[in-house]
């Protein structure tokens, strides 16, 4: 799926073209975070109980249903609670934007961000994340801001949880690698209190 994205406006990005289908990471990267948290058998038993446990033994290599890493998400919740599910999924994000910066992104790519002045290199990648967003984002509508602060909107997100720890946590690990150390992520608005998730870039107060 390509992005239309203007700087004056907001470009949405419908995911269409890949529909209901989101990166393996989403599955890789969650059973490592949950291994490091509570170890293998525990890892075993929420996959299991997401009905997902034949990964464990044969990893995925391709695209994935959106609604399996969204039942696994929602498996660690039950698991585990609200807050400890909330640091699960945020070292998964975070796993998984580490992930991209090695493997998906052109080095020549990471070494003209890092030397852009932050506010360009801010928006270009942006741009970079609009047009592979249904990786992470499936059959929801996308669309960024390219104003400044830069915004990532995703109406109907299907792997959608309170707070959306996965999600900041991808964009902050890309952002903080590129853009600048001080990067976080707000989660502004969410789809699990009927309202589009919007994640908002800012630079974190250095005093």
């Amino acid at each position: 799926m390509t992005a239309h994205i203007s700087t004056s406006s907001l470009a949405r990005s419908p995911a269409t073209h890949h529909p209901s289908v989101v990166g393996p990471n989403a599955i890789l990267q969650t059973a490592t975070a949950i291994r490091a948290f509570a170890g293998d058998a525990e890892c075993r038993q929420v996959f299991a109980r997401a009905g997902l446990d034949h990964y464990l033994d044969l990893p995925p290599s391709q695209m994935l249903p959106e609604n399996e890493p969204a039942r696994l998400f929602a498996a660690i919740a039950d698991r585990f609670g609200r807050e400890d599910a909330k640091h699960i999924l945020h070292e998964a994000g975070t796993l998984t934007g580490e992930y991209i910066l090695a493997n998906r992104i052109p080095a020549f790519a990471r070494v003209i961000l890092r030397i852009l002045p932050r506010f360009l290199s801010a928006r270009l990648l942006m741009k970079a994340i609009a047009k592979h967003a249904w990786t992470f984002a499936g059959s929801g509508e996308v669309s960024v801001s390219l104003g400044w602060p830069v915004s990532i909107r995703i109406t109907d997100n299907p792997l959608a949880t309170p707070g959306c720890p996965w999600h900041l946590a991808v964009f902050e690990a890309l952002y903080r690698s590129l853009v600048s150390p001080e990067a976080v992520f707000i989660h502004t608005d969410c789809c699990c209190s009927g309202r589009a998730c919007r994640s908002e870039f800012r630079l974190r107060s250095r005093s």
